[in-house]
């Protein structure tokens, strides 16, 4: 059965490097890297419209297809949670399970649920100031994935290097902020979060909540909600956002654990 991870943003399929190990013997691992991240290409002549959660879909679902994905164990994170729950929203009886951390598990309904240190950043990014602050001083690569301070140089540097040139190579990385369902907009973004964490609400697919402590996102109201999903565990271990780079063994564990349990 495949065991299929994907990563948000700013990072890439080198965010499960620790945690792969854990369970390669388990199922075919296939942890791609969305348009225009990681090592996949960039989107020719792109603007504002481009690299949209409905963008990620058609590139990503398509490999889906071509992959010929049934009985799918989604690892996700980040933005790769909303893209893996949408999927299983319309694909249901193609997943198998759900393992989820710091995701996006519906719409955020205030900025007051959304951390009070990253709230002035966001917003910036969310308005004319955005494109400088990305595009131009690469901001969110440099400043929210390195402020963890628990990566070393060597890591910082892959993160980093699809990034390295300023402008467009720049622009996934503004649009996944400006697509955050948050406050009632994006009026789409809300829509397709409030459709999915319906679903999975009631839904029998078993899932794995992998809940991060202290945690960033997937915090307070957020977390509240998420617990009452229908057929759920949940585990707790060390970390902020980028949880995978703190505590890998101890998820690898987990994760192991409750794929091993389908067998």
């Amino acid at each position: 059965d495949p065991i299929v991870f994907i990563h948000g943003n700013p990072t890439s399929s080198y965010l499960w490097r620790n945690i792969i190990p854990h369970v390669d013997h388990l199922g075919r691992v296939i942890a791609p890297d969305l348009i225009g991240m990681g090592d996949s290409d960039k989107l020719d002549n792109t603007g504002p419209a481009n690299y949209k959660f409905e963008e990620h879909c058609k590139y990503l679902y398509n490999l889906f297809e071509n992959l010929e994905l049934w009985n799918v164990h989604f690892v996700v994170h980040d933005w790769g949670s909303a893209l893996g729950f949408y999927w299983s929203q319309l694909n249901p009886k193609r997943v198998k399970s759900i393992t989820y951390m710091e995701a996006i598990t519906g719409p955020i309904e205030s900025w007051e649920d959304w951390p009070e240190v990253a709230r002035n950043i966001f917003q910036a990014f969310r308005s004319d100031a955005g494109e400088e602050l990305i595009l131009e001083k690469n901001i969110f690569v440099e400043r929210i994935l390195a402020g963890d301070g628990k990566l070393s140089e060597e890591d910082l540097e892959i993160y980093l290097a699809p990034y390295k040139i300023p402008g467009e190579d720049r622009r996934p990385t503004l649009t996944w902020p400006r697509e955050i369902p948050i406050a009632g907009e994006p009026d789409y973004m809300v829509a397709i979060a409030e459709s999915y964490a319906e679903f999975l609400s009631t839904s029998d697919i078993p899932k794995l909540f992998i809940n991060a402590d202290p945690g960033s996102i997937l915090v307070g109201n957020q977390r509240e909600k998420a617990r009452l999903w229908n057929n759920q565990r949940e585990v707790t271990v060390k970390g902020g956002h980028f949880v995978q780079e703190i505590s890998p063994d101890d998820i690898g564990g987990h994760l192991a654990d409750f794929i091993a349990s389908f067998k």
